[in-house]
């Protein structure tokens, strides 16, 4: 009698559970995976090369995951993947991909994904974004069919200057690479400093292109030696060109942050809290390698096609996707607190680690940066300053 008055709560408590879930029937789901090849600019090291699998393993493991619980739920998960070489026809890959699944994940840059989305095919079909980082594609180059599970630069910005706020290291200097990415985190990072009330006091390209693996030591110092006064020295080299050899070599003895140093990230090793560590597990037993930000907006992207599907039993992508974009939604992201899409523009709400190499220094949104609807809220682009219309009821 004992043991029953125990097990009487807990089976009431399974019960209210089952029922808050609709009525369970078998369902399958097919998902693509679309990955566009792109050429990667010269850099002076090769230290670290681009591993074969980045993003598609992400996808892989979140398929896994989605079949662990879809055992138990009559849910059956399938996933196509689809390569593009450089030069290749991706929209001839993305209809072959959307003829077979209406739900699709690319991997491509910016540009692409807008022409995937407007193919008559990807009518009506739920795309995820896990690459392109452009606050176009969540801004004026919205699209109604496309979701976003990859923080954008803004995101990444915001999340930088809230920690360099809170550390009071209120007088920035930068250096720009010159490629098209280090050009565009630039403008993140100099937009997000005045959205925070902090003052870039230096602002310079970087203007070498000799081998700094043999000259840093000497050109960097003297390079560095007329910046205005500083707190610390942000880096702009999202190709990874000359980043790496400005610490320690500039004239005056600052923190590196942005590119190198301290960096904001959707994803790192160094994550470890709030049952980080199980992912990373899991990642490193399905791969041999550490997860990294493509990886998670990858798996992010299946995992929320996951949690959907159970919650609606379905596999319809209106269905879906207006469940995905609903006050209901939450995904369990292992970043410490519930993950949501932004109805105005898709973008997934998530916390943004801000790291070093060897650890999280701190996580954005930092406390006591506050907002009326949501904290996460605080980073990137927000609703009244939208110009996205096609999520407009």
């Amino acid at each position: 009698m004992r043991v029953q008055s125990l097990l009487r709560p807990i089976i009431a408590a399974l019960a209210m559970g089952m029922a808050a879930l609709p009525a369970l029937g078998e369902v399958q789901l097919r998902v693509a995976y679309l990955r566009q090849e792109v050429e990667r600019p010269p850099v002076l090291s090769n230290l670290d090369p681009e591993p074969a699998g980045l993003g598609l393993d992400g996808a892989r493991l979140g398929l896994e995951d989605n079949r662990t619980s879809g055992r138990f739920l009559g849910q059956t998960y399938m996933l196509d993947t689809y390569e593009v070489a450089i030069g290749g026809d991706l929209e001839a890959a993305a209809r072959a991909a959307l003829a077979e699944a209406r739900m699709l994940v690319i991997d491509a840059p910016a540009e692409a994904v807008l022409r995937i989305a407007d193919l008559a095919e990807a009518q009506g079909a739920l795309l995820f974004n896990a690459a392109a980082e452009e606050g176009a594609l969540r801004d004026a180059d919205c699209r109604a069919n496309l979701l976003h599970t990859g923080p954008s630069l803004a995101m990444r910005a915001d999340a930088l200057m809230q920690v360099l706020q809170r550390k009071r290291f209120s007088r920035l200097a930068m250096i720009t690479g010159h490629g098209a990415p280090d050009l565009a985190y630039a403008e993140a990072l100099r937009r997000s400093a005045a959205k925070f009330g902090l003052r870039i006091v230096a602002d310079t390209p970087w203007p070498f292109d000799a081998d700094m693996r043999r000259n840093a030591s000497q050109e960097v110092p003297l390079f560095t030696q007329d910046f205005a006064e500083h707190d610390i020295l942000l880096v702009a080299d999202e190709i990874g060109d000359f980043g790496r050899y400005i610490a320690y070599n500039t004239w005056s003895p600052r923190p590196v942050a942005g590119s190198e140093g301290l960096v904001p990230v959707a994803w790192s090793r160094v994550v470890e809290q709030w049952g980080a560590a199980q992912l990373q597990s899991r990642f490193w037993d399905l791969t041999g390698r550490d997860m990294r930000p493509r990886d998670y907006a990858a798996w992010a992207a299946l995992r929320v096609l996951g949690e959907a599907v159970t919650r609606t039993n379905s596999t319809d992508p209106a269905t879906l996707r207006a469940y995905i974009l609903s006050d209901a939604f939450e995904l369990a992201g292992f970043k410490g607190r519930p993950m949501s899409f932004r109805h105005w523009n898709g973008q997934l709400r998530q916390p943004i680690p801000v790291v070093t190499e060897r650890a999280v220094v701190m996580q954005a949104p930092v406390e006591g940066f506050l907002h009326q609807r949501s904290e996460l809220d605080t980073l990137g682009l927000d609703a009244p300053e939208s110009r996205c219309t096609a999520f407009q009821e």
